[in-house]
């Protein structure tokens, strides 16, 4: 049974039920409460969810389909419209407006109540009846709170909220597992394929937010000739395949493949799917969650439009606060691991994500409110706990040393007047030459290999000043240390990197402005004793405590610590050289902006879940270094080894006084000075500076 069919099923079954929330909810938008001071909350989420009730009736009886592009574009706007721009200031999305209005307790509970109703914005577009009706019953359980009493009692409203999480998650999660895994819930696979691509109106369907980052995209990839769409999802699909090929995966034994992107490159995704049909493998390609039962944070996972506005995100990230506890995290573990013991075989035929990520959005450093929901310490442990034991039941179904990967990514209009020329030096540097790049990148792991340990010496006011220690080769004739990376599973080429010894690591890394996971940070600053996080900071705000604490929060994940996973030297001077001349440096993505300097990863190595699947560079020689003596504690206790976050942070070259390599012997062998490459044979990475491109092999 297809989607349609399953979803039409489901509709009928509570097609009564929603009716009656629908008549309940006319009535709410014109009555008052017992408080009065309540009622424009009340009245205001009756109309918006009525307003979406007419968007879904508009998909269902094809009335859509003849509406024209403006009317869409004014519906778009106008189901975002609350928490755009300055109306957010006023909005109960908001809350600090909603605890200023309505108190600290029923604010920040009613502001969670119309997020989560917010959140039904996609599936009055997905027709998913069974769901709009949950959100109107949970809204209407709590609106019938507040009109039989002026002050109704906190817990009780509480309770009412918890138990609907706790009820639906083997609906919201259950559901959201299997979309993940089954190529049979083809929303959006189904819009990629059908619809005609070549007019703007498509992008409305998806029921995300458009802005003129997405149409801009759509539009630009339309005025590109047929053969550079097919080169870009040519690079995007093979290096895929050629991921599994490298670590000596059998990509036959799949039959899954789950495409994450943003919207606006259909054209692309729509020949990378035939790529991958052709390879054996079914799209899934699912949208980020919504729901305060399946979102995790202020993170996107899945397909997604334009974000209307990251601060609303930011504020809502911890949400779950408001009644998480000890049983919550176990129901929602069972509901896990029964939906995945359920789909057991869908999930040994997952192969792994391919992502495209977008860049190029204004640099967002969020503002700290104290109205906004927050964890206890005991919920930050029980949050940490759901993360660890939810990865090792996905691994035991997914297993990570069966699946991989691949990730690329393209700029948006929002980048600048220069978009058409950054977009296509973009599509030049995600297929620059790999055989150049291997053969340079060699010549450092030669060097490397023979080290004791790596120092990085920051330049000016770069603070950095660290020692990070190597794995010692037992057999360097057959093993080394560093990964020749030359552009498969991580686009584009341009790296070497490493899991560091933790013992004897120590210093400081600095770095005065990045950008990660959607976020900036100002003069980043983490210590390290033994590999682990000693000590963090930031100037983003006036308060220390909140420096401290935003590091804290989307840094380290919640960790009390965390180890030095990676060291990586990149390479790609190229996206470097065209970063500095287009002014785009704190808007490049992690994926290429670690390619633009030493980066340094805090959490899991890259190899965590999959260490004992033996990996060889080009040259034959194994890739022994994939552990630590953290990572190690697999073999005894899972739950101990993995913190499931890996977040890149590097050093732009113009901030590098040196990287040198100290030997056994005490000889010190520099590879970088002045932020140039001065080791014998790397000189060609330094040929962009000097305004030249870097020559093929063949034209070399």
């Amino acid at each position: 049974m297809g989607w349609e069919e399953l979803q039409t099923e489901k509709n009928e079954q509570c097609r009564e039920r929603h009716e009656l929330t629908i008549e309940r909810m006319k009535q709410i938008a014109l009555e008052e409460v017992a408080d009065p001071a309540f009622s424009p909350f009340f009245q205001g989420t009756a109309r918006f969810l009525l307003e979406l009730e007419d968007v879904r009736w508009r998909i269902v009886d094809s009335r859509w389909e003849v509406l024209e592009l403006k009317e869409m574009q004014e519906i778009n706007r106008a189901l975002y419209a609350d928490i755009l721009g300055a109306r957010y200031e006023s909005s109960y999305a908001n809350p600090a407006y909603t605890v200023k209005m309505l108190g600290e307790e029923y604010g920040r509970l009613l502001g969670l109540l119309y997020a989560e109703m917010r959140g039904g914005i996609p599936w009055a577009f997905e027709n998913r009846v069974d769901y709009l009706t949950i959100l109107h019953e949970l809204f209407i359980e709590i609106y019938n709170s507040f009109e039989a009493e002026k002050e109704p009692e906190y817990k009780a409203l509480k309770n009412i909220v918890y138990w609907y999480a706790s009820d639906y998650c083997d609906v919201f999660l259950a559901d959201r597992i299997e979309e993940q895994l089954n190529p049979e819930y083809s929303f959006a696979a189904d819009i990629i394929n059908t619809v005609n691509l070549e007019n703007d109106r498509y992008l409305y369907r998806f029921g995300e937010y458009i802005s003129k980052n997405e149409l801009g995209t759509a539009r630009y990839l339309r005025s590109l000739p047929e053969e550079t769409i097919q080169k870009m999802a040519d690079v995007y699909t093979e290096g895929y395949r050629v991921g599994f090929i490298n670590t000596g995966k059998d990509l036959s034994r799949k039959s899954v493949v789950n495409i994450r992107y943003c919207l606006g490159f259909e054209k692309i995704i729509k020949l990378a799917i035939q790529n991958f049909e052709k390879m054996g493998l079914k799209p899934v390609i699912y949208r980020a969650a919504s729901s305060v039962i399946t979102k995790k944070e202020q993170f996107k996972t899945g397909y997604y439009g334009a974000i209307p506005n990251k601060q609303y995100d930011y504020d809502h990230r911890s949400d779950q606060a408001l009644f998480m506890d000890k049983a919550y995290i176990e129901r929602k573990l069972d509901v896990l691991k029964n939906v995945y013991e359920k789909n057991k075989e869908l999930a040994a035929q997952f192969a792994g994500p391919a992502v495209m990520e977008i860049f190029g959005e204004k640099p967002f450093s969020p503002a700290a409110k104290l109205e906004a929901p927050s964890y206890t310490e005991a919920q930050r442990s029980l949050s940490l706990l759901f993360d660890n034991k939810s990865g090792q039941i996905t691994n035991q179904y997914i297993k990570g040393d069966e699946r991989s990967f691949t990730i690329i990514a393209y700029p948006v209009p929002e980048i600048g007047d220069d978009y058409p020329k950054i977009f296509d030096e973009v599509i030049r540097i995600n297929t620059l030459d790999s055989k150049v790049y291997g053969k340079v990148q060699q010549t450092l792991i030669d060097a490397l290999d023979k080290g004791e340990y790596v120092h990085i010496l920051g330049k000016g006011e770069n603070q950095t000043d660290l020692k990070v220690q190597l794995y010692r080769l037992k057999d360097p004739e057959k093993e080394t240390i560093f990964e020749n990376c030359v552009a498969d599973v991580n686009i584009p080429v341009g790296e070497v990197f490493t899991s560091p010894v933790l013992e004897g690591t120590e210093g400081t890394l600095h770095v005065s402005k990045v950008y990660l996971f959607e976020l900036q940070y100002k003069n980043l600053k983490i210590d390290f004793k033994d590999g682990m996080i000693a000590d963090y900071t930031c100037t983003n705000f006036e308060n220390e405590e909140d420096n401290k604490k935003y590091v804290y929060e989307n840094v380290l994940h919640n960790h009390k610590t965390l180890p030095l996973g990676e060291f990586a030297i990149g390479t790609n001077t190229t996206a470097y050289v065209a970063a500095k001349k287009y002014k785009i440096e704190d808007k490049m993505p992690i994926l290429i902006a670690e390619k633009m300097g030493p980066h340094f990863a805090v959490g899991d190595t890259c190899y965590s879940w999959s260490e004992d699947v033996r990996v060889y560079n080009p040259n034959g020689k194994e890739i022994v270094a994939k552990d630590n003596s953290v990572s190690s504690l697999r073999r005894e206790d899972t739950s101990k080894a993995y913190f499931h976050c890996h977040t890149d942070i590097t050093i732009p070259y113009e901030e590098l006084e040196e990287i040198s390599v100290v030997t056994k012997e005490g000889e010190n062998i520099i590879l970088l000075k002045d932020g140039r490459f001065v080791l014998s044979g790397t000189e060609i990475l330094n040929e962009p500076w000097a305004g030249r491109k870097q020559l093929s092999e063949s034209e070399r």
